[in-house]
């Protein structure tokens, strides 16, 4: 066991640490596989030894647990959260500074070198382990922390959409995945979307079910776009006409000013990365 010293030493060296700092290197995450039925090729490498746990070589750390519980004494308080760091390219990292990947999170201070965070993987470590890293500022100031703790609380906090919506904004989510990267005025205008979110009235188990569709924009979006955002929402609707149990489908361009608070509790994220992964 740790003496005094020793815990204080550790707390010391955590008092620095924040949610979403890393650490960069050759750093190794661990899993538990099932020998029988390896999914990942880390899981197949240790399966061929008989091995029911394997360590996956990863470029780095990020850290996930909350700020409030980094500081807290290691004491009471001994582990952390942290996720893999992975390279991606450089269209993939600018879709997911958008929050248009919810499986990882754009962590601003390690961006230069195309590294990202992958939500979907999570190991507990102890402080200990943490104090003895050398740290890389995640974010440098409270609007990036508070992105990354909202694309944290996003992967979690996700709606299992039914599966009839999900069939039935098909043809749409297909219409704003081929558009998207495109250079056309829709292309523009959805690059500058912050966010798409539904709400189903009175609910989504109902016999007859009323949508509406929230298009959020950057309360900077260019003059164009602001001019032509009528013609895109009717454009967009037009992918989504009344079928089935959905007997009413609405939608507005808004920001965020303009969006209440209700509108938003009451809503649910339109994750394009998610349904499709989903509906497979």
């Amino acid at each position: 066991m740790a003496d005094e010293a020793q815990y204080t030493r550790i707390d010391e060296a955590l008092k620095h640490w924040r949610q979403g700092d890393c650490v960069l290197g050759e750093h190794w995450f661990l899993l538990r596989l099932n020998p029988q039925l390896p999914l990942s090729e880390a899981a197949e490498i240790a399966a061929a030894q008989s091995l029911d746990t394997a360590e996956d070589k990863v470029r780095g750390l990020m850290v996930a647990t909350q700020t409030c519980d980094l500081v807290r004494q290691c004491a009471h308080r001994p582990f952390v959260e942290v996720c893999p760091l992975v390279a991606v390219a450089d269209s993939v990292l600018k879709e997911i500074e958008k929050a248009r990947r919810p499986n990882y999170a754009f962590v601003p201070g390690i961006a230069k070198h195309n590294l990202v965070a992958d939500l979907d993987r999570v190991m507990t470590v102890e402080k200990a382990v943490v104090a003895e890293w050398e740290r890389m500022e995640g974010c440098s100031d409270d609007h990036e922390a508070r992105r990354l703790a909202l694309s944290l609380a996003r992967k979690r906090e996700r709606v299992a959409f039914p599966d009839d919506f999900v069939e039935f904004t098909a043809t749409l989510q297909k219409r704003i995945r081929s558009k998207h990267g495109k250079g056309s005025d829709e292309g523009r205008a959805l690059r500058v979307l912050r966010e798409i979110r539904v709400r189903a009235a009175p609910s989504w188990d109902a016999e007859s079910v009323e949508l509406l569709f929230l298009f959020i924009r950057n309360e900077d979006a260019p003059d164009f776009e602001n001019r032509t955002w009528p013609a895109h929402l009717e454009a967009w609707l037009k992918y989504i006409p009344e079928s089935g149990r959905f007997t009413s489908v609405l939608g507005v361009i808004l920001t965020l000013d303009d969006l209440t608070a209700r509108d938003y509790i009451e809503s649910d994220p339109f994750d394009l990365d998610y349904l499709s992964q989903s509906h497979h």
